[in-house]
């Protein structure tokens, strides 16, 4: 990586712009950067950082801290700007700050995002933009330099401050320093993860041990009494011989369980014959008290029956009445329903009577059958009649319906009339709308004509404006063609004239010794002739040539893109133009023709609309002469229906008169014939209603009289003095089956208690002491209550055998399940106790991070050496130790030895000189070390900061030989100090001057 050009906008302590040319303090190979302190000399490497990483140095990356300088003015924004050359990429990196910035209108100040740039410089030598991201922009230039803003700053920037503290530190803040620089973190990251597992591996076998102990207490409480008589383990989870203790407790346990699972079972036995010897007695004693209960209950039923024998015989005597007067039955339902008829008719004849003349109120049934025939004879003579006064109603109906034809009639005519006198008026106007439209039609077709045109000359005028910038920007684009096809001529002549100068070094370079001259024939070549300054070769010819051609293809090219534009621009403007001139002198413009195609757009869609009322007003006139001869013809046939409804009229009026003296006739008293024949068929319907009730009535007396005959006969036969008594004796079914119930309850009692007082065995007990149930059934219940004690116990038992057996086997399970377990966890705590320093085997007690940057310091110190004995004559050698001191742990020591005195002793013991040029060999070795880490990246520009005060002429000579060493690997080396001998030792320097308005740089070369 090397740095060529540095360019800061108000940035730290400079308030305008500066710029540092690396390139030409790097020619020295060692250049100073000096100047008065606080003056900004940290603040150039600063804005190096800056700009690779968008980032300050840690140290100076303090919160709230900013990067834009005090000095700058308001409006002049701050920058840092980088040109490098690293990967073999010529690049340039551009990073603002996020920052204030005046607002564009208005006052006060608005905040600025921060920006980045990052552009690549190309082989013909113009930049390209590569990205504005800031991510993107960190993500490559951080893989083309391949080290952190970390390793930067202590690879580049050498800080001697921090390098000098590096020889002093502890073995622990070496180990930070290293790895930051070195990235060990996947080391540590191994260590942690191995913790990890240790952990988890600790938890899953704590976690058994835990449900091993659970199962432990769960066996204890299941076991009960005789998990007590074996102590339980007191072994906590974790811990060895857990599982074992607790296999051996439960054994025990199991064995006592069923120890006292065989007692129980014993003890239920005693139970259960007990319990059978008082169950049998209580089952004695209850059937003897059931006995004598029986007996007792059937001496008093017997009572009971004997009382109730009066109603049994009374009820026996009603239901033989009951069932003597079911033969007399038939008959008086007979006459019950024959003396209902005749009340039925009496009750109708009563009411047909009542609506007949008071002088037919007591007339027979065969005087009524005759006035019921003659009024059903006068009521057939009537029928006529009735037809002459429906055939007369008619005929009012048809005269009104001529009345009102001939009223419409008439009415049409009116109207007719009043239409056809405005017939002439009503043509003319509908011809002259069918001309207008045809005229109108005739107009659209001629506008159309025209804005067609209008149109086309308004497309035209308008490519031709468009054109008119293409042409002139064609025009530039020639000129500028022109000009670079010349320079590129003028380039390739100046080339080729240049190598003709130097064409002798050219074939000199082709001569082989021995071999002829291709010019003057000779074989030996004495004084070739060498190329001299700005020699151009074949290859520089040829490729200004290519340059030259493709210039002055690109400038045909653009005279021929001008050609077709301007005859595009020409035809467009004579198409504008069109057959007539513009409304004004010249060529016309768009406004121009925009207005007369909108003036005939308006015109044409006014006529075009006018045109198509042709086809309506055409309709209209056909419609118009049709409707004048319908009414024509309407006008003509209402005056022939007027006169033949004339005629109708008096025929019907003829008609009407003789009806109306044959109505008169018929219809008597009555208001019309229909009436006259209601009223007789009134008449005739209550004649022969009053005839049948009278025919009714006498029919119904004479079924009573023979029912009542009938009955007596059957009450006499059935053994009843009257008909009344049988009707009384009378029961229905219901009663009969009730009666019938109570005697077979009686008869059925009266056995039931002759069997049970004929029982033997319930008179023998009767005859016994009286039970004592209450007695025995207590004792039964005491064997009960022991034997299901018993049985409990017994039960208990066995489930306390039961879940000991299956907690055991559980037990045995989790030991099984936990055995890998527990030897992953062996495993893995031991490879966690060995990477962590913490194990005994691991001796030096070295974590694994320490152990990686042990190696690394080692390299780090081998490579210091070899600037150090320089530095220090031969007489210091840097040396890794990997001891312990005191209880601290080992692998990250440094030695210094002593060559004058064979002493190793430690670095911290230096003086503030010798401290200074180890430190720096340090750095140096360490750079080396991490840019071989970094992939080999390679370093052309070096930073070193202040220290030099601290050495004599003499070491100081020796220190600067060493840097100037590093010159031979084409490297420069910039040193950061304000020691004034150095401005006479080192003549390329670059001053930072500190002034009232902000810090300048000068370059010293």
């Amino acid at each position: 990586m090397r740095l060529h050009r540095l360019t800061l906008t108000a940035f730290g302590p400079f308030g305008a712009t500066q710029e540092v040319d690396f390139d030409a303090l790097s020619s020295a190979g060692l250049f100073l950067l000096h100047g008065p302190t606080g003056a900004g000399k940290t603040s150039v490497l600063d804005a190096v950082c800056y700009a690779l990483y968008g980032a300050v140095p840690g140290a100076r990356q303090s919160p709230g801290a900013t990067l834009r300088s005090d000095h700058a003015p308001a409006g002049l924004p701050t920058e840092v700007q980088l040109e490098l050359t690293v990967g073999g990429r010529r690049l340039e990196v551009t990073r603002s700050p996020a920052q204030p910035r005046p607002k564009r209108r208005g006052d006060g100040f608005t905040q600025e995002k921060a920006q980045s740039r990052l552009r690549e410089r190309g082989p013909e030598g113009g930049w390209k933009a590569l990205s504005k991201s800031h991510q993107e922009i960190g993500e490559e230039l951080a893989q083309l330099i391949g080290m952190s803003r970390d390793q930067f700053c202590q690879v580049v920037l050498l800080p001697q401050g921090d390098f000098a503290r590096f020889l002093r530190a502890d073995a622990e803040a070496r180990g930070k320093l290293l790895g930051r620089l070195f990235d060990t973190r996947r080391f540590a990251a191994v260590e942690e993860r191995l913790a990890e597992l240790r952990r988890g591996a600790e938890a899953r076998v704590k976690a058994g041990d835990e449900e091993i102990l659970a199962l432990a207490q769960r066996i204890a409480q299941a076991g009960g009494p005789a998990v007590a008589e074996a102590p339980q383990p007191t072994v906590r989870a974790g811990e060895p011989g857990l599982a074992e203790a607790v296999l051996e407790w439960a054994a025990l346990a199991r064995s006592a369980a069923r120890e006292r699972l065989d007692i129980a079972g014993a003890v239920v036995v005693a139970a259960e014959g007990r319990q059978f010897a008082a169950a049998r007695a209580l089952e004695a004693e209850r059937e003897l008290a059931r006995l004598q209960q029986r007996y007792a209950e059937t001496r008093r039923r017997a009572e009971e029956l004997e009382a109730r024998r009066p109603e049994h015989d009374a009820c026996q005597e009603r239901l033989e009445r009951a069932r003597k007067a079911d033969r007399v039955a038939p008959a008086l339902e007979l006459r019950e329903e024959a003396e209902r008829a005749y009340r039925a008719a009496s009750d109708a004849l009563d009411r047909a009577r009542a609506l007949l003349p008071p002088e037919l109120s007591d007339a027979g049934a065969d005087r009524l059958a005759e006035l019921e025939r003659r009024f059903q004879q006068e009521l057939y003579a009537l029928e006529a009649a009735r037809a002459a006064e429906e055939r007369s109603a008619r005929i009012d109906e048809e005269r009104d319906l001529l009345d009102r034809e001939a009223r419409a009639d008439e009415e049409l005519i009116r109207d007719a009339d009043a239409w056809l006198a405005d017939w002439d008026t009503t043509r003319t106007a509908l011809k002259a709308r069918i001309d207008a439209a045809q005229e109108a039609a005739t107009r659209a077709e001629q506008l159309a004509g025209l804005l067609a045109p209008a149109r086309r000359r308004l497309d035209a005028a308008r490519r031709r404006d468009a054109l008119a910038t293409d042409v002139q920007q064609a025009e530039q684009q020639l000129t500028a063609a022109r000009e670079q096809a010349l320079a590129a001529r003028e380039f390739w002549l100046e080339l080729k004239e240049r190598r003709l100068r130097g064409i002798a070094a050219e074939l000199a370079a082709g001569l082989v010794a021995g071999e002829p001259c291709t010019v003057c024939g000779s074989a030996e070549h004495p004084a070739p002739a060498s190329p001299g300054d700005g020699h151009v070769d074949r290859a520089t010819e040829e490729q200004a040539l290519a340059a030259q051609r493709s210039a002055e293809e690109t400038r045909a090219r653009t005279e021929q893109q001008l050609g077709l534009v301007r005859e595009r621009y020409a035809a467009a403007e004579t198409e504008a133009l069109g057959d007539e001139p513009g409304p004004e002198s010249g060529t016309p413009t768009v406004a121009e023709l925009r207005t007369l195609v909108d003036r005939l757009t308006d015109e044409h869609a006014e006529a075009h609309r006018l045109a198509a009322a042709t086809n309506p007003a055409r309709e209209a006139l056909t419609a118009a002469e049709r409707e004048h001869a319908g009414r024509l013809a309407q006008r003509q046939e209402a005056g022939e229906r007027i006169a033949a409804r004339t005629a109708a009229r008096e025929a019907l009026d003829a008609d009407r008169a003789r009806l109306a003296e044959q109505i008169a006739a018929a219809r008597g008293e009555s208001a019309s014939v229909a009436a006259h024949a209601e009223r007789l068929t009134r008449r005739v319907a209550l004649l022969a209603d009053a005839a049948e009730a009278v025919r009714s009535e006498q029919d119904a007396a004479l079924r009573r009289k023979e029912a009542d005959d009938r009955l007596s006969d059957a009450a006499f036969r059935a053994g009843f003095d009257t008909p009344r008594a049988a009707a009384a004796a009378l029961l229905d079914a219901a009663a009969q089956r009730d009666l019938q119930h109570r005697i077979d309850a009686w008869q059925a009692e009266a056995a039931a208690v002759a069997d049970r007082r004929a029982e033997r065995d319930a008179r023998e007990a009767a005859e016994r002491p009286p039970a004592r149930p209450t007695e025995a059934s207590s004792a039964h219940d005491t064997a009960e209550w022991l034997l299901r004690e018993a049985t409990s116990a017994h039960a208990t038992a066995r489930e306390r055998c039961a879940e000991l057996d299956r907690l055991s086997g559980r037990v045995a399970e989790e030991v099984r399940r936990l055995g890998p377990v527990r030897e992953e966890y062996e495993r893995v705590a031991r490879l966690a106790g060995l990477t962590a320093g913490t194990s005994a085997d691991n001796e030096r007690r070295m974590r694994l991070e320490a152990y990686v940057l042990a190696a690394r310091l080692e390299q780090v110190a081998a490579a210091a050496t070899a600037r150090l004995q320089r530095m220090s004559a031969g007489r210091y050698t840097l040396v890794h130790s990997d001891a312990r001191t005191g209880g601290r742990r080992a692998g990250l020591g440094l030695h210094v030895v002593d060559a004058w005195t064979g002493s190793e002793r430690d670095t911290a013991t230096l003086s503030g000189g010798e401290t200074f040029f180890a430190s720096l060999a340090l750095a140096l070795g360490l750079a080396d070390v991490v840019t071989e880490e970094a992939g080999g990246v390679r370093l052309d520009t070096l930073f070193i900061d202040e220290g030099f005060g601290s050495l004599d002429d003499q070491t100081l000579d020796e220190v600067l030989d060493v840097l100037d060493s590093l010159r031979e690997r084409d490297r420069s080396v910039g040193i950061v100090s304000h020691v004034a001998d150095l401005r006479r030792r080192i003549p390329a320097r670059l001053e930072v001057v500190k002034e009232r308005h902000g810090s300048t740089v000068h370059h010293r070369l």
